[in-house]
């Protein structure tokens, strides 16, 4: 009896190592690079000389905004050569941060850093913004060429947003075309143009905007992150957890994110000569995997704002209320090419599975005579298992170009079954059921 436990036990694990089994390579068929690898937590002890915020001048008092101190702390680590900023339990208010070369962020349990909601806190100065460089509101927490910036520990970032939402509310009331740029408003974090980055294990929650931006950034990981922000009574506007922004090699792990907007957004630039601008660029090289997706407007999207997207990897996750799974926003006044991208081994509940179609929010041509053509191709779905209202949310578009999309073991529990093959140039059904019917 005992030997045949062990042989239940060996199949079993084996059919379970099968269904997640990991390939050697990205979509393109390029290597994975060890470095996707390795999801290593830093330690504190080796992160360099520790400031202790409350050692140097920080008094642990949740009723004050306390920006020039800290920033001092953060200047003097700088200035002796780096070290990490630690937080200690209690609640620190503060407006804009600026992380110095060689300094790196650490919240121990039961601390939290809170933003304040006085916009003064933030003063505008160059960033990057809904793809365009303009001069904008900073972060929170806000990393300007800082190679191996870290924020790590088990305590809180809170953006303390409400003041921000209800202003974006008061204002889309009262226009309802109004952009998303109109109301001032600071994302938690962003990072600039610097590489091998590491976030992991803290909470991040209820940002005024974005809730993390990477421009321009190299060798990222994200590992066991509880991103949020509400979706119910006051929705946070535009608090997308994770925006990919013109970057390459991005692990994203282990995470939660349940945010009134994308979770991860690949973006990159817009507008008809989005292509030909220094600014803009690719995202390529992203896994995402084993994460947790609660409510979200996709768990994956690329664009709005993006020219191209390429090598991306989702899998081994879960979805409890995304509106969409995987989402192509297809801009009509920007040249787009999202391609080889892969998702796979996902289980869950989303509105929408796959959904492409054209997004014509702040659509400006700006005098460009034609239409440029945007293309998704190369796209692959296998091993999912759905509920849905909608399996295929894919619209005709005279100028947009789809071709080699698979979909392969899908099973999928779906209100609405109609599939137009003719809109995807060689569309490959393999094992997929649609509320228990063989779909060819």
């Amino acid at each position: 009896m005992k030997k045949i436990l062990i042989i239940l036990c060996f199949i079993g694990n084996a059919h379970f190592s099968f269904s997640q089994q990991q390939t050697n390579t990205f979509p393109d068929g390029t290597p994975i690079e060890k470095w996707f690898k390795n999801d290593t937590k830093l330690k504190l002890k080796d992160l360099g000389n520790q400031y202790t915020i409350t050692n140097f001048g920080v008094k642990n008092d949740s009723t004050i905004v306390q920006t020039r101190a800290l920033q001092a702390v953060i200047d003097k680590a700088g200035a002796g050569g780096g070290g990490v900023i630690v937080i200690p339990k209690g609640v620190f208010l503060s407006g804009a941060l600026f992380f110095k070369p060689k300094t790196a962020l650490y919240l121990e349990k039961g601390a939290v850093l809170k933003g304040s909601d006085d916009i003064a806190d933030y003063p505008i100065l160059p960033s990057r913004m809904e793809g365009q460089n303009l001069d904008y509101f900073p972060a929170l927490i806000n990393a300007y060429g800082v190679d191996y910036f870290s924020i790590s520990g088990h305590g809180t970032i809170n953006g303390n947003g409400k003041k921000f939402w209800e202003a974006f509310w008061k204002r889309r009331s009262e226009n309802p075309e109004c952009t998303n740029l109109e109301v001032s408003r600071p994302r938690l974090i962003f990072v600039w143009n610097s590489n091998n980055v590491q976030f992991q294990d803290v909470k991040l929650i209820n940002s005024g905007f974005w809730t993390n931006h990477f421009y321009k950034c190299t060798n990222i990981k994200l590992l066991g992150l509880y991103i949020f922000s509400p979706h119910i009574e006051i929705k946070a506007p535009s608090t997308d957890a994770v925006d990919l922004d013109v970057c390459e090699n991005v692990l994203i792990k282990d995470c939660y994110m349940s945010v009134n907007d994308d979770a991860v957004a690949l973006k990159g630039g817009k507008g008809p000569y989005a292509d030909q601008d220094k600014n803009n660029g690719p995202n390529k090289n992203i896994i995402i995997e084993d994460c947790t997706f609660g409510f979200c407007h996709s768990a994956l999207t690329n664009g709005s704002e993006a020219i191209h997207n390429r090598n991306v990897i989702f899998r081994n996750s879960k979805i409890e209320g995304a509106s969409r799974l995987l989402w192509l926003k297809m801009r009509p006044d920007t040249l787009q090419r999202y391609e080889y991208i892969l998702v796979e081994n996902i289980k869950g509940e989303a509105e929408t599975c796959l959904a492409v179609f054209a997004w014509r929010q702040f659509y400006d041509l700006k005098g460009r005579p034609d239409i440029p053509l945007s293309y998704g191709e190369r796209i692959t779905l296998r091993n999912i298992e759905l509920k849905c209202t909608n399996f295929y949310g894919v619209e005709k578009d005279p100028n947009v170009r789809l071709s080699n999309f698979k979909f392969e073991n899908l099973t999928i529990e779906t209100s609405r079954t109609k599939i137009d093959k003719t809109i995807i140039d060689g569309l490959i059904l393999k094992n997929v059921y649609l509320n228990k019917s063989l779909i060819e």
